[in-house]
C-alpha cells in the first residue's frame, strides 16, 4: 500500500488550498480517498503505483506542496478515512513529507519505505524536475497532447492554430516525451519497493 501525505507550503502566509487539492485528486482510484488529515495537510491511501506517480506529479505541477510517499503496511480492514489509518505506510509517509520539506531547490517530494524506495524517489524527482519548470505557454500545448500517440502534435497545432514547429519546440523544451517514457519506470520501482514490504512476503 502507498500512503501519500501532502502538506501545503508556506500555508501561514497564504489561503487554504486543501479543498483545491482534494478536487484535483478526486478522480484517482484511491483505496481510501484523499481527505484533510489535519490543518493544511491531506492524506490518501493508494494501491496503484501509477496513481501514486500521477498524484505526485499533479501536486508538483500545481506547486506549493510537499509530497511524502510512504510504502508499507496499512492495517485492515481499511479505514473509512485516512485519519483513522494505522500501519508502517503511515509512519513512512510522515517521515517522507518531513524530509520533503528539506528539499531546498530540488523537487519537494520524498519516498520512504523498504528496499527500492530510494530508487523510486530518484526517478520521480527527475521527472518532477521537468514538470516543475514548465511555463504556462508550454502547458497550454502539453495539455492537449496524448502521450505516445502518433500524430498528436499535428492535431494540437491545428487546434491551437500554431505551427507544428512551435508544438515540437514546446515538447522538446519541456521534456514531455522523456516524462512519459520515465513514468512507467517510476511506477515499477514503487511496485518493487511495495513487494519488499515484510521482506517480500505476501
Amino acid at each position: 500500500m502507498f500512503v501519500l501525505t501532502i502538506d501545503q507550503r508556506d500555508s501561514q502566509h497564504g489561503a487554504d488550498r486543501i479543498p483545491h487539492l482534494l478536487r484535483s485528486l478526486s478522480d484517482l482510484a484511491a483505496a481510501v480517498p484523499f481527505e484533510r488529515s489535519v490543518g493544511d495537510e491531506a492524506q490518501g491511501i493508494l494501491q496503484s503505483a501509477d496513481d501514486v506517480v500521477e498524484a505526485t506529479l499533479r501536486c508538483i505541477r500545481d506547486g506549493g506542496w510537499y509530497v511524502g510517499i510512504g510504502i508499507g503496511t496499512v492495517e485492515e480492514p481499511l479505514p473509512v478515512t485516512p485519519r483513522e489509518g494505522r500501519g508502517s505506510a503511515f509512519v513512512a509517509a510522515r517521515a517522507a513529507v518531513e524530509r520533503a520539506k528539506k528539499s531546498a531547490d530540488r523537487a519537494p517530494l520524498a519516498v520512504e519505505g523498504p528496499k527500492g524506495a530510494a530508487e523510486a524517489e530518484g526517478v520521480l524527482a527527475l521527472i518532477a524536475r521537468f514538470v516543475m519548470h514548465r511555463s504556462d505557454a508550454e502547458w497550454r500545448i502539453l495539455d492537449l497532447l496524448e502521450p505516445q500517440r502518433r500524430g498528436s502534435q499535428s492535431a494540437v497545432a491545428r487546434a491551437l492554430d500554431i505551427s507544428p514547429q512551435a508544438v515540437s519546440k514546446a515538447v522538446f523544451r519541456s521534456a514531455w516525451v522523456e516524462e512519459w517514457s520515465a513514468r512507467p519506470a517510476a511506477a515499477v520501482l514503487l511496485q518493487l519497493a511495495d513487494r519488499n514490504v515484510n521482506g517480500g512476503k505476501s
